[in-house]
């Protein structure tokens, strides 16, 4: 897949994942999320290298990130979206969520899901909802699985 690269107000928006600066990322996730709160390094790695990645650059330092889940054809799962403390009030999280739903890949898609529980509004301009039928849906959750798998390989 080709990487889709924007310019704006001099930031740089690209699925390029040469680009990545998988510190920034596992540090952002790992220590300021409350999402992978004390996610390993090698998990984050193998997240972006299993997804679709979109960075958001200031010269020569990641400043924001999403990544897509999906199979490009049904279903697309959307996660792991920030933009760094100092660097947000500049509409940067707009910009990024508008090139993700631009991206060609990820268009005509049957269902395309995430989670948040503090960005409801920014999502909703972009036509997320909450489901019809939640009960529909189900799930697995271990919210502490960082912690206990940093517990088990302590032992």
């Amino acid at each position: 897949m080709a990487a889709y690269e924007f310019q704006q107000d001099g930031y740089i928006l690209s699925t390029d994942k040469n680009l990545l600066q998988v510190e920034i990322i596992h540090s952002f996730l790992s220590h300021k999320s409350y999402w992978a709160k004390d996610v390993p390094k090698n998990i984050v790695e193998k997240g972006i290298s299993n997804s679709l990645c979109f960075g958001v650059y200031k010269e020569d330092v990641q400043v924001g990130f999403a990544r897509v889940i999906s199979d490009y054809a049904t279903f697309a799962y959307l996660c792991d979206v920030f933009i760094l403390e100092e660097y947000r009030g500049k509409g940067l999280s707009k910009w990024l969520m508008e090139k993700v739903m631009q991206h060609p890949e990820l268009q005509n898609l049957r269902r395309f899901m995430l989670g948040t529980r503090d960005a409801h509004e920014l999502y909703r301009k972009f036509g997320f909802r909450e489901p019809d039928n939640a009960c529909n849906n189900m799930e697995i959750r271990i919210p502490d699985i960082y912690t206990q798998m940093q517990i088990k390989n302590a032992q």
